[in-house]
């Protein structure tokens, strides 16, 4: 541990060099471009520069080509900015910004007055001009003002806290003014007074602000076993949901094997933040970050000659998922739209069926194939399909009538009416990529993606799965 001296020397040296001497100093680097050399022409100590320009996050040697030093000798000529940035080749933002003395760093852009603006982060963090370690952390307008948890202290609270305290307003008669145990009032001036004693609403919003983010290392990062099984059930292509209740109940005791869906996705989206490898993240099923908005239906006219029957004259018990053998179908296309897959889900157990079609997918190929596929089906789990409008199905009657399967058809451009189907379908891509020739599956290969399917627990089955539901239900009937 360094001895109070030698820490009271350090500090010494870093209050010898003034505000003035640090701004040239930069100003003398960004010309020359070399940290040796601007020290000497100014008779500045080589290490205190280095360290300056290594608290600034700036390369102690700039690459080569346009510098500083040639665009402010073009400007001193008298050529525009925009002029002197077309000479050199740069553009006319990097041009401005070595106008105004901004400098880049790897990740954000330092000012001449000290601030430094970290784009990964969004904190903007004020050095002092001296260079003396401890920089004051200015959080963004929008972190300040966000609203929070009732139960942390907002900016209004610091406000009439600040209020109270300059009255000379007892801690427990301030407490109970804003409906607070004394301790948290006691504990907030505590911790974000200013050093001179007083308390100032704002520096405290900022001050709470800067250290409310705490980061610490997932739990799938310290907790090796627990990052073990999630990885395992990841690579089988299990959802961080189904993960997390798996968990509880295979390990009903063990606290240590708990972690949420959340942060199972944090470790996938935020690879240095979760620890877990970059090639996991092709488990989940899509990569999107947010949900495609439903579009309102278009009319249009049926493409079919045999009228259809709509889905909001599907009876009751289809749409409540009271009484199971509903099925709910749709096609998977691979590469050009040439090959496919017919994809079929039994609405109340979440049973998969897949339907082989390695030619093509005409209307009559997909109702014989359909037809045979059901019709491997007892008589009471046939009840009826829901399809969407696609010209596969033109075949509908002819299938109703071999298989007295009433088929009832979505409105247009909404697939959320079909919710069981298109949830699998999204499942199937983690199998099938699009873009792919899904001809070359055969039988067998579309037969183990499917008992795959209905072997994994479900939330919406109590983490039943669709097989252990159908079995049960073949049991009882």
């Amino acid at each position: 541990m360094p001895h109070l001296s030698d820490v009271s020397s350090e500090s010494r040296k870093f209050a010898r060099s003034t505000p003035e001497q640090r701004e040239a100093f930069f100003r003398a680097f960004d010309r020359l471009a070399s940290v040796t050399e601007a020290a000497a022409r100014l008779g500045l100590n080589r290490n205190t520069c280095y360290q300056w320009v290594r608290k600034a996050g700036l390369a102690k040697n700039r690459a080569e080509g346009p510098t500083r030093e040639g665009f402010r000798r073009l400007r001193d000529q008298g050529l525009s900015r925009r002029e002197a940035a077309h000479e050199l080749g740069i553009h006319e933002t990097t041009a401005k910004e070595w106008d105004s003395g901004v400098r880049r760093t790897k990740n954000g852009r330092i000012y001449p007055d000290g601030r430094r603006i970290d784009y990964t982060s969004g904190v903007i963090t004020l050095t002092p001009p001296t260079g003396i370690p401890g920089p004051v952390v200015i959080p963004r307008l929008a972190a300040l003002e966000k609203p929070l948890n009732p139960r942390f202290l907002s900016l209004q609270d610091r406000e009439r806290i600040a209020d109270l305290r300059s009255k000379g307003v007892p801690v427990r008669k301030i407490a109970r003014e804003l409906g607070r145990p004394a301790s948290t009032i006691s504990r907030e001036l505590a911790r974000n007074s200013h050093r001179d004693g007083k308390y100032y609403a704002y520096a405290a919003q900022r001050t709470a602000t800067a250290r409310r983010p705490r980061p610490k290392d997932s739990k799938l990062v310290t907790h090796k076993r627990l990052r073990k099984y999630v990885k395992k059930k990841l690579l089988r292509r299990w959802s961080p949901e189904q993960i997390s209740q798996k968990l509880i109940k295979k390990f009903p005791h063990d606290a240590e094997m708990r972690v949420s869906p959340e942060t199972i996705y944090q470790a996938l989206y935020f690879q240095a933040r979760g620890g877990l490898k970059r090639e996991v993240q092709a488990a989940l099923r899509t990569g999107r970050t947010r949900r495609k908005p439903h579009k309102d239906p278009q009319q249009r006219q049926s493409r079919f000659v045999d009228p259809m029957v709509m889905i909001s004259d599907r009876p009751p018990e289809v749409e409540d998922r009271a009484v199971p053998g509903h099925w709910e179908g749709d096609l998977i296309t691979g590469a050009h739209n040439q090959s496919a897959i017919g994809t079929l889900v039994e609405r109340t157990t979440r049973y998969v069926m897949l339907v082989h079609l390695p030619g093509d997918h005409t209307a009559e190929t997909v109702r014989d194939a359909l037809i045979t596929t059901m019709s491997t089906l007892p008589e009471h789990l046939r009840g009826s399909l829901t399809w969407d409008q696609g010209a596969e199905m033109a075949g509908h009657k002819t299938f109703t009538l071999a298989t007295d399967m009433q088929v009832y058809f979505c409105d247009p451009a909404s697939p959320w009416q079909r919710g069981s189907n298109e949830n699998t379908n999204g499942l199937l891509r983690q199998y099938f990529e699009k873009g792919t020739d899904l001809s070359v599956y055969g039988p067998e290969d579309l037969e183990h993606v499917a008992q795959e399917l209905n072997g994994r627990p479900r939330k919406t089955l109590d983490w039943d799965t669709p097989a252990e539901r159908l079995r049960d239900l073949l049991m009882t009937t």
